[in-house]
């Protein structure tokens, strides 16, 4: 006997069903959405005195500065979301990620990323409606888990995201570490990399596999206190190169990344310390001074906006060397110091609170990045500028990087006596989040 099926009844009523309740639910969503808009319509009409009933003014238009805004925040949160949970799952693994470079890291390099990241400051620079203001601050806290319990002002007295991000905090949020033998954070973020340079050319490991000179961080005219390479007879310090010799290296660049060549190869003195703290989207974005230093000069390096994140960082050579940056040289109790701002996607700005005419994230003239760095000393005849532990010296828009350079006493110093335990040590861990004031290490 043949089966014969019937055409009265569908053979999957089921799909029928799901496809009636999806258009149902689609249409209870949009219903949903339409009446928020009005309710938020009604709102800011309230707000600014409109107490008249008419239907003309029911009607509210989203800007679209807003809307874009809202999209942007929903891509990076997602993406976010998904960079956190590989990273977490790997060091639950314990390990390490390595270099390996890949055909998204080359592609990025054909991006306009200044130009899009020039755009995303204009965009954020947007004034919003008072009423709108606190939405958007929560939103973004959500996003990115910022902490609003801290924020110094009202979130209806943050007319734009940018003024956002740059937020100061309340008083007393923040507390200096009282011991005067102890070097501070100065971000909020999460520490990466740290440890003493001992081998030859002063070199960072940027992932496992790869590393980058802390000359071509800093810069070639850098007073960074380098030796010649160590053999069985005295240490010679090495003098930094000639005005000319330096003009000459920044030529021996390739087209499309600003590397420094290093002009002679060494090893760092003794007690030449490092840490790299990230500092994540959500994070307070300011930057305070690690000690009680003298600025002597700062640098300022015009180079690419690449991302900054884990993924970056294992993909692309010489990142940190390579974005636009601006480093900070002085002096402090133990010797040199050295703390370098490095800009990314979307945070090509970087503003100096002791010298407010910095411009970063310019439009460029040269495709290449092949001109020395916009160099200026502090202070008259250069005699620099004194901060205190804590102050305020920089911010991003945003979130990055900061790498920190300094002498710190050791076991072989003068400083250390014989009978104390030995010299600085660092007290965090990798992976380690950590806020400004904390101690990033301490010395006997």
């Amino acid at each position: 006997m043949k089966f014969r099926p019937s055409y009265k009844h569908p053979l999957f009523p089921y799909h029928r069903m799901a496809a009636h309740h999806f258009q149902y639910r689609c249409r209870f969503l949009t219903s949903f959405f339409a009446k928020r808009v009005h309710q938020a319509a009604r709102a800011r009409a309230t707000f600014n005195g409109d107490h008249s009933g008419g239907s003309e003014g029911g009607s509210y238009l989203v800007p679209g500065a807003t809307v874009a805004t809202i999209l942007m925040l929903g891509a990076l949160h997602a993406r976010r979301l998904y960079d956190d949970r590989k990273v977490e799952e790997a060091r639950g693994r314990g390990v390490e990620f390595e270099f390996q470079p890949d055909v998204k890291a080359s592609f990025l390099r054909l991006l306009p990323l200044r130009t899009i990241s020039r755009f995303w400051g204009l965009l954020t620079s947007v004034e919003a409606p008072v009423w709108l203001r606190p939405y958007i601050c929560r939103a973004w806290a959500r996003a990115f888990h910022s902490n609003l319990e801290e924020v110094a002002l009202p979130l209806e007295e943050y007319a734009s995201l940018r003024d956002f991000f740059v937020r100061s905090l309340k008083e007393g949020s923040r507390p200096i570490d009282p011991d005067p033998k102890c070097l501070i954070s100065p971000v909020d973020g999460i520490v990466l990399r740290f440890g003493e340079l001992k081998s030859t050319g002063a070199m960072i490991d940027q992932v496992k596999g790869f590393s980058y000179s802390v000359s071509s961080l800093l810069g070639g005219n850098s007073m960074l206190p380098m030796m010649a390479e160590r053999t069985h007879q005295e240490d010679v310090i090495i003098d930094n190169p000639g005005t000319e010799e330096s003009k000459k290296s920044w030529w021996r660049v390739s087209l499309a990344s600003p590397r420094v060549r290093d002009p002679v190869p060494g090893c760092p003195m003794r007690g030449l310390f490092y840490c790299v703290i990230y500092l994540k989207p959500g994070d307070y974005h300011r930057i305070h001074s690690p000690a009680d230093w003298n600025i002597l000069g700062r640098r300022h390096f015009s180079g690419h906006l690449f991302p900054l994140n884990e993924r970056a960082a294992r993909t692309i050579r010489n990142l940190y060397v390579e974005n636009e940056r601006v480093v900070l040289e002085g002096l402090w109790q133990q010797g040199f110091m050295a703390m370098a701002a490095i800009g990314a996607t979307n945070i090509g700005s970087i503003e100096l609170y002791i010298e407010h005419e910095l411009r970063t994230n310019q439009p460029k003239k040269k495709l290449a990045h092949t001109e020395p760095p916009d160099e200026q000393f502090y202070g008259p005849e250069g005699g620099g500028i004194a901060v205190r532990r804590g102050d305020e010296v920089a911010a991003f828009n945003m979130g990055s990087t900061v790498v920190l350079v300094f002498q710190a006493p050791t076991a072989e110093s003068p400083s250390v006596k014989e009978d104390s335990s030995p010299g600085f040590s660092f007290c965090v861990r990798r992976g380690e989040r950590i806020r400004v004031g904390a101690a990033l290490g301490r010395w006997h």
